[in-house]
Order: C-alpha cells, then sequence, then structure tokens
C-alpha cells in the first residue's frame, strides 16, 4: 500500500542538521504517526513522504523553505524585563508564550541583561536545512473517526 491522501503512516527517523549532527530521533520510542494529506507534519517531509511503502528506507533534504521556514529577524525582539511575568526567573533557552496582537506565540530567551530580555519567536530550526532519515513501519486507510478528526488515534 503507497502513502497517498487519508491514510496513516507510521514512520521512525533520524533528524540531522548540515553538519551530520542529530538533532532527533524517534529510535527506541514508538515510530511517528501521522495522517498523510491533513497537515500533521511538515509539508516538504509529508511530500517526500508520498508514494512510498512499508519497508522503503530513504533520506529526505529539506531546505528552509519547506521545513520550519526562513528566519525572520522581525521575530527576535528586545523587551524590558519589567513587560515580562516572572523576568527575574528566565535563563537562556527558556522558552514560553508571549502574548501579542495576534494572540500567543511561543517564543525563546536568546539574551540577557539587567534590564533587558531578548526573545526568539522563530521555530529553534528555522534556517537550517535538515536531513531525515526516513524507514516506513506501516501504511493503513485511515478510519473515519481519524478522518474526522484529521489526525490518527494514538
Amino acid at each position: 500500500m503507497l502513502i497517498a491522501n487519508n491514510r496513516v503512516v507510521a514512520f521512525h527517523y533520524v533528524l540531522k542538521n548540515e553538519q551530520g549532527e542529530e538533532l532527533d530521533s524517534s529510535r527506541g520510542q514508538l515510530p511517528l504517526l501521522y495522517l498523510h494529506g491533513h497537515n500533521n507534519i511538515l509539508p516538504g517531509l509529508e511530500q517526500a513522504l508520498e508514494g512510498h511503502s512499508l519497508g522503503d528506507r530513504f533520506t529526505v533534504t529539506l531546505r528552509p523553505e519547506q521545513g520550519y521556514g526562513v528566519r525572520d529577524p522581525e521575530l527576535v525582539q528586545r523587551v524590558p524585563r519589567s513587560a515580562l511575568e516572572g523576568a527575574n526567573e528566565l535563563q537562556l533557552g527558556m522558552q514560553f508564550q508571549a502574548q501579542t496582537e495576534d494572540g500567543e506565540v511561543p517564543v525563546r530567551v536568546i539574551g540577557l541583561d539587567a534590564e533587558h530580555v531578548t526573545v526568539d519567536g522563530n521555530h529553534p530550526l528555522a534556517g537550517q536545512t535538515l536531513l531525515f532519515e526516513i524507514e516506513i513501519r506501516n501504511v493503513r486507510d485511515a478510519l473515519a473517526e481519524e478522518l474526522e478528526e484529521g489526525m490518527p488515534d494514538a
């Protein structure tokens, strides 16, 4: 059975950056499940998986535009500590939800000084070329309730 829209896919992956450094992996865990054609995973990865089947092993390279996007310098902001609740507990690398005009946005602390906090609203992998080593573990037709919910049952 080939990977196509409205099929549930289970796959293992190893995610690396361009330097070959491992960033994430599903090895030693259950495979990742997603419902194909329902935007459950990165669009570039979903497109690369289409047409593959059980047992296929392959590598996918995603440019930033196909992955987490290009870095947007406007998403990096320096704000006064007084504008943030709990600013005294902040640490480099910490992530939290910031309230913006567009609603809540996840941000990461990338700079701290006595009076200011620099936050980055870009995804940590934005701007990076990503390499996925993929192994397809299962492909099946989605159940009616999975199609209704737009995601597979665990």
